[in-house]
């Protein structure tokens, strides 16, 4: 997936909710909110170190079961940017509740 697809996307997310304005903190906020509620296993393995201008996950456990989650997230990553509209969907119905930047 391209940088400008990754960025149309935030420009909506901002459209739909003000405080969205896509830097690294905010993807944080929104990915963080997201698998909290969908995937709390993930949520847990994941350690974070966004930047202003990039988001930033790893999962430090390099076991068999560390290296299965880290391939789970990656697929929830794209599966959402495949399906932007679940993203939206989301937002619109959780923005309040996001610790945004």
């Amino acid at each position: 997936m391209g940088n400008n697809r990754i960025m149309e996307i935030g420009s909506r997310m901002e459209e739909i909710c003000e405080d969205a304005y896509m830097n690294g903190y905010n993807w944080e906020a929104f990915l963080n909110s997201y698998l909290e509620q969908n995937d709390p296993e993930i949520f847990d393995a994941i350690e974070t170190d966004s930047e202003a201008d990039m988001y930033c996950a790893y999962i430090n456990d390099t076991s068999d079961e560390g290296k299965e989650l880290a391939k789970q997230y990656v697929q929830i990553l794209e599966d959402l940017f495949d399906n932007e509209e679940d993203i939206y969907d989301f937002l619109k119905h959780n923005a309040d509740d996001m610790e945004w930047d």
